[in-house]
């Protein structure tokens, strides 16, 4: 092995050690909070506890309702490639991607990577494939966009300001920009290629065959465009999905009998979605909670009832889905092995009832 070939292996071990250590400090710092505010904690850990079962309902089905959006996000995307899979597989394989992205490290790549993998093995290409996944990113972050959006416009009509308005633009530009982005996929393969080639220089990957591969699918997304009509319509399902995770939230409120604060709501929850997905620490766990409950108290929301809404919110939509999550992910593996096995039993050569052995002496055949 070449000093080549040692370096970037060293580098990524020294970024994994970094961020466990950031992780590591992050979890600590959150304890030592926790454990000062241990009042606040132990009261919203009882208000928790005695949730109203109706609106913990509630707040279970907009989880679920925002699950089958997303699901139907993948299958519209994929739909354009001519590629139509069943709801339920689309379904089982979101309930999947959501316990992998929340609790495996580098979880956007983890996630990104199962659900091509998915995609490949209900047939489509391989530029299919990777289109699909780069689309899903980007009307999620449309989505998002759209949320924060409608935050500052909020904002806007509650406290007036050249800042709140200079930063609706910049959204609605961003928004915008998205759109364009979708609806033409020779920006997004121009702009793989120019990351292609700068991963090339500075770390010499990929190369080889692996190069012309990924050379080839991107010469091969160039091949669909999505429609107006398609781009609207996977736009409306991301925010879909979104909406019904925010609904989780506002259900959460009532299930601890709290108002909701409807004016720092939107921001509140765009804010900690963003604090999410930094690759710090899984599902932004403990991050997300801290922020979301932070802001939510500067909007006027008491401290003991923000922390215990949000606890609800991500017993939900955090445990819960990771415990759905990877028992579907089992059910598809032992189904996958199933179906390996039956397919390698018919494809086994077929005995008409004697066989020779190696002696000369036919026997029956068991």
């Amino acid at each position: 092995m070449t000093g080549h070939d040692v370096a970037p292996g060293v580098a990524r071990r020294v970024r994994h050690a970094v961020r466990d250590v950031v992780a590591v400090a992050l979890g600590v710092a959150v304890l030592v909070a926790l454990y000062s505010q241990r009042g606040d904690f132990t009261g919203a850990l009882h208000r928790t506890m005695n949730a109203t079962p109706a609106w913990s309902a509630a707040a279970v089905v907009a989880e679920a309702v925002s699950l089958l959006a997303y699901a139907l996000l993948q299958g519209r995307i994929l739909a354009v490639g001519g590629m139509y899979p069943r709801v339920r597989e689309l379904a089982a394989v979101t309930m999947a991607n959501d316990a992998i992205a929340l609790t495996v490290p580098g979880e956007i790549a983890f996630a990104s990577l199962f659900r091509y993998r998915q995609y490949r093995y209900w047939g489509a290409s391989e530029a299919d494939g990777a289109w699909t996944v780069v689309t899903l990113m980007v009307a999620q972050a449309i989505g998002l966009s759209v949320l924060l959006l409608m935050a500052v416009v909020v904002s806007m009509a509650t406290a007036t300001s050249v800042g709140t308005a200079g930063a609706a633009v910049v959204g609605l530009v961003v928004v915008v920009s998205a759109g364009v982005v979708l609806t033409h996929r020779e920006v997004v393969v121009r702009v793989l290629d120019a990351l292609v080639r700068v991963s090339r220089r500075v770390s010499g990957h990929p190369r080889g065959d692996l190069a012309a591969r990924v050379a080839s699918v991107l010469e091969d997304m160039r091949r669909h465009e999505m429609s107006r009509h398609d781009t609207a319509v996977v736009v409306v399902l991301a925010l879909a999905a979104w909406c019904g995770d925010l609904a989780c939230l506002v259900s959460a409120f009532a299930a601890v009998g709290e108002p909701v604060p409807w004016h720092g709501l939107l921001l509140a929850y765009g804010v900690a979605q963003i604090v999410a997905v930094l690759p710090i620490v899984p599902g932004g766990l403990g991050l997300m909670e801290g922020s979301l409950a932070v802001i939510l108290v500067g909007y006027g929301a008491s401290r003991v009832a923000a922390l215990a809404a949000v606890l609800v919110y991500r017993l939900v939509s955090y445990w819960l889905a990771i415990a759905v999550g990877w028992s579907t992910f089992a059910v598809m593996v032992a189904r996958r092995r199933r179906r390996r096995a039956r397919r390698t039993a018919n494809d086994a050569p077929v005995s008409l009832g004697r066989v020779a052995p190696p002696d000369g002496t036919l026997t029956e055949d068991a």
